[in-house]
């Protein structure tokens, strides 16, 4: 019988545990997320994409935009004020470090006409489709 309350019991402990590195991970992964800059990508007519990302307090100078692979990557750092420290912070809920976002770019997209520009935290890239890539209007004789 006291190995029976014995395994419950430790069943118990088991169960506790594993709630509590769930919550945990679940707690990780919306921390993660909170971190990462928000960003828009909009299809124009002429099917070229347009893409925002939001990076407030970032310079133009910690921004790194790249392609590789058929991927879009936007990586950036947001450095602390010098003005303070971290421990002069009584909250501090802005965001500070590296971050960075990849987006799949589609076959179509030219990626030696990619355009980029930073105005009031906010980054603009634009797309452009390959001259192949274009839809072509074709005349009736």
């Amino acid at each position: 019988m006291d190995i029976v309350k014995s395994a419950k019991k430790i069943g118990s402990e088991i169960e506790k545990g594993a709630e509590v590195v769930a919550s945990k991970v679940v707690d990780t992964f919306d921390n993660l997320a909170s971190h990462l800059p928000f960003s828009n990508l909009a299809k124009k007519e002429d099917s070229s994409f347009h893409l925002e990302v939001d990076l407030p307090g970032v310079k133009k100078e910690d921004i790194d935009i790249k392609v590789e692979d058929g991927i879009l990557v936007v990586s950036a750092i947001r450095k602390y004020q010098k003005e303070l420290s971290r421990e002069d912070y009584y909250i501090c809920e802005s965001s500070f470090g590296k971050f960075e976002r990849r987006y799949a770019l589609p076959d179509s997209v030219d990626t030696d006409k990619v355009e980029a520009s930073l105005e009031d935290g906010r980054l603009v890239i634009e797309l452009q489709k390959t001259k192949k890539a274009k839809a072509k209007n074709i005349s009736i004789k």
